[in-house]
């Protein structure tokens, strides 16, 4: 008799079965309700095909569509493959690459034999889809060699994938996916047991894009088919909706109708700020200042360019080369013969980030352990040289100015940093009526510094958010492995949009590779030299992609403090022209951003047209309001109006305009 294998359960249970048993044969054996429910299972917390046989001793978990995360993942997989069946059934000779599932669905990249696809393409697509799905074809896992894969791909003409096959590892197990008996391909899995287990109702396919074959600018032009895919119809459909609220919110919309902002290929990747978006800025750099200021940080500034030997120093030439814009130190006379840039020039390079120089003022001068903390803070302009298809309005810039600051300190001040730091963090998300989640990446693959170092740093990062009393469901607390910076672990702020979205701004991480690399150092208490805690922080990340997210969260109407115009006084008729005037003048004496419109137009072309510009506030004013010192105030978004007195609205506005940590 075969030897049993021993099958743990989340419930600590224990089952022997024999070789050859699958997950879904105990989801079975547990009851026909399960065994209708389960499509996946984690087997020793490795996603794992219900079908497939365990290998031996096994802690088991069976996934059912409660386990949301992992149940997308599946049958987000799935979509992905019925996706590129269907291409290859509609579209004879077409190649197949890659087909990765993504945070919201799927996509899948193609070589075309005739044409590029469009989208209008798609319907066509998704009905050949359906009908895959709805034939309930087995999904079934086989284990190749390297050389039966490149023989099988070069014997179909697929010859991206026999180029992908030749570099996989000749001794790892290679797998392949049946659907049915007719269609393969190459995939580490794990699959739904069926092509019906898929919801035919509830994927859509999205748009089409092209792409690089490997992501390279020199290889073969793709076609890029994306879709997004959920459990049920009830979830896709509350996705569009999502969808279109969002485009509604799209931070490049609402920059370009509030005449805030634009973009354009003269400045790849750099934002042009018209006055009414840079006084949105101003006013966020006021509110920081002030927040940074009573937070016990000093400011600095410092050179946009540094030499590279800096930069190899700091280990970033070698980890974030590919990243930096790098210029020569010197450039000859363009008159001269010869290249412009001789092959032993030396080299500059633009900031990417700001640590190693701040690392540079901390070093001027002897420090003594009675100085520590010592908070630098820069508003500080870096550059990232990030691909042209990455850029993304506001969010993906190539410059970008952080709010950016770094704490050093001794060892035994960390956690009472961190702690403060998180309190800050608080205040400030709060003022901006967002709600957050707080996760603590681990130490990745590649990385400096020695184990201890990085055991160190991520038990002060952990118990200081423990003290903070955020390391809780609450706030949504969790631990990402492998997914620190190269030189250290770091929290991580995750904020909470009025449609659900969430967007990774503010960091603190817990570095002592850097100044170690660096060389900085201060007088303890024992007079000998130490090394200093390097904390790296941030709270908006980049002004620009946290200004994208507030126009997106507020849909542009952002609270009235923020608001680049405040106040609008309009006219109804000519005869109140010079009150009008005049109550601007008492506005802006109050300190209130405040425009006067007089021209001769209608009063609703005016409030529709100050509506559409987001103007929190429009004092309407005609013959009667300004023989009696009133008017008719207009909150943005309500229909109604009330009559009060010139004072009295001044006293409102002033209340609403003044920043939260003012009131």
């Amino acid at each position: 008799m075969s030897e049993m294998f021993k099958i743990t359960l989340p419930d600590g249970s224990v089952r022997d079965v024999a070789p050859g048993t699958t997950p879904a044969d105990i989801a079975a054996a547990i009851g026909p309700g399960l065994a209708k429910a389960a499509i996946g299972a984690r087997v020793d917390g490795e996603l794992f095909d219900i079908t497939r046989p365990f290998e031996g001793d096994a802690a088991l978990a069976l996934i059912t569509a409660r386990d949301e995360a992992d149940a997308l993942e599946l049958v987000r997989h799935d979509y992905a493959h019925v996706l590129a069946e269907a291409v290859q059934a509609l579209f004879p000779g077409t190649q197949i690459t890659f087909g990765p599932s993504t945070d919201d669905g799927f996509y899948y990249d193609f070589a075309p034999k005739d044409r590029a696809f469009t989208e209008d393409d798609l319907p066509v697509i998704e009905e050949a889809m359906r009908k895959i799905i709805a034939a309930d074809k087995p999904l079934r896992r086989e284990v190749w060699s390297r050389e039966q894969l490149i023989s099988r791909w070069q014997q179909q003409g697929e010859t991206f994938k026999a180029e992908w096959a030749a570099e996989l590892p000749g001794d790892e197990a290679l797998t392949v996916y049946w659907s049915g008996d007719d269609w393969l391909d190459m995939c580490r899995g794990p699959h739904l047991a069926s092509t019906g287990k898929l919801d035919p109702a509830a994927f859509k396919l999205t748009r089409v894009s092209g792409a690089y074959w490997r992501g390279d600018q020199s290889n073969a032009m793709l076609s890029r088919v994306y879709g997004t895919g959920w459990l049920n119809k009830k979830q896709l459909d509350a996705h569009l909706t999502r969808l279109e609220e969002a485009a509604k919110r799209d931070h490049r919309k609402l920059g370009a109708e509030m005449d805030l902002f634009h973009l354009q290929a003269e400045a790849h990747g750099s934002v042009f700020w018209h006055p009414k978006g840079y006084r949105i800025w101003r006013e966020l750099e006021a509110y920081m200042r002030r927040a940074i200021d009573g937070a016990g940080y000093k400011e600095v500034k410092t050179p946009q360019v540094m030499d590279a030997r800096q930069w190899e120093q700091s280990g970033h030439w070698g980890k974030y080369r590919e990243n930096m814009f790098v210029i020569p130190d010197e450039v000859p006379n363009t008159e001269d013969e010869g290249p412009i840039v001789s092959d032993d020039a030396e080299w500059m390079a633009l900031k990417p980030m700001n640590c190693p120089a701040h690392v540079l003022i901390f070093r001027q001068g002897l420090k003594s352990y009675r100085e520590l903390p010592l908070r630098l803070y820069e508003n500080g302009c870096c550059h990232r040289n990030e691909p042209h298809g990455a850029l993304h309005g506001l969010m993906r810039v190539r410059q970008f100015t952080q709010d950016d600051a770094h704490i050093f300190c001794r060892e035994d001040q960390i956690v009472s940093e961190v702690r403060a730091f998180c309190e800050l963090a608080d205040r400030i998300y709060k003022d901006f009526g967002f709600t957050y989640s707080i996760k603590l990446a681990l130490r990745p693959e590649k990385r400096f510094g020695t184990e201890e170092m990085w055991d160190m740093a991520e038990t002060e990062l952990r118990n200081a958010v423990t003290e903070a009393g955020l390391a809780t469901p609450e706030y949504g607390w969790e631990e990402l492995p492998g997914e620190g910076a190269f030189y250290a672990p770091k929290l991580e702020w995750h904020l909470t949009d009025a449609i659900g979205r969430t967007w990774q701004v503010g960091t603190i991480q817990s570095d002592r590779v850097l100044p170690e690399r660096l060389d900085a150092g201060y007088i303890a208490e024992d007079g000998e030299r130490h090394r200093p805690v390097m904390l790296h922080r941030a709270i908006f990340g980049s002004y620009e992609r946290f200004i994208g997210i507030l126009i997106e969260h507020f849909a542009g109407r952002l609270p009235a403090w923020l608001a680049p115009v405040q106040a609008v006084v309009a006219t109804i008729v000519s005869d109140a022209d010079d009150y009008a005037h005049e109550a601007t003048t008492a506005l802006r004496a109050a300190g209130i951003r405040t425009e006067t419109d007089t021209r001769n137009e209608k009063i609703n072309y005016k409030v529709r047209e100050h509506s559409l510009q987001k103007v929190p506030y429009l004092l309407v004013v005609g013959k009667r309001e300004a023989e009696e010192g009133t008017v008719a105030i207009r909150t943005l978004g309500e229909q109604h109006q009330k009559v009060i007195p010139l004072a009295e609205a001044i006293a409102l506005l002033k209340a609403e305009a003044t920043p939260p940590d003012l009131r």
